[in-house]
């Protein structure tokens, strides 16, 4: 008879011998035909352009880490709800229910927090202050400023060449003296 750590043993021995057996016979029996198509990588039907050396932007660590922590969170809760009935029938209905509760609370606190610090939104704003010319104002707001003086600016200098080429057109006017 073998010990509680045998069984263990024996289990991971066989795990490991059905991994091997699998393996081998797909190498063994499994057709190989490669060409240039069965080659490429695959990128969700698209072809691949360039290098995949690239810099991805760090919100998408950021939403991943959200959306882990709260999932593995509320996967929590379903052993508790599973064995609910067992504790109403035990007369601790209400203190489940309030463990439940408070932890479902700590999960929304964890959310808003989130959201007021703008962990969720994609494009998120710079919300440093600056003070221009004695107005505190934020960065986002300085530079649509900013642009819209550079816009009117290339308004400007864009009408001023169109009035002197129109100017330097001759008018209809001379065409009928000439």
């Amino acid at each position: 008879m073998l010990n509680v750590y045998g069984n263990i043993f024996v289990f991971f021995c066989a795990g490991l011998l059905f991994v091997f057996l699998t393996m081998s016979l797909v190498k063994i029996l499994a057709p190989r035909r490669p060409n240039a198509e069965k080659n490429a990588t695959y990128e969700c039907g698209e072809e691949p352009v360039g290098s995949g050396w690239l810099n991805f932007n760090a919100r998408f660590y950021l939403i991943a880490i959200l959306f882990i922590i709260f999932d593995v969170e509320i996967i929590l809760i379903f052993p508790v709800i599973a064995r609910f009935r067992d504790a109403l029938l035990a007369g601790n209905g209400a203190t489940v229910f309030l463990e439940i509760f408070v932890f479902a609370a700590v999960l929304f606190l964890g959310l808003v927090y989130a959201w007021k610090n703008g962990y969720l939104e994609w494009l998120r704003g710079v919300r440093k202050q600056l003070r221009v010319e004695g107005n505190i104002t934020t960065l986002k707001d300085w530079m649509a400023g900013q642009a819209r003086e550079r816009g009117k600016a290339r308004l400007a200098e864009v009408q001023a060449r169109i009035n002197a080429r129109l100017a330097s057109l001759p008018r209809e006017e001379e065409k009928d003296d000439a």
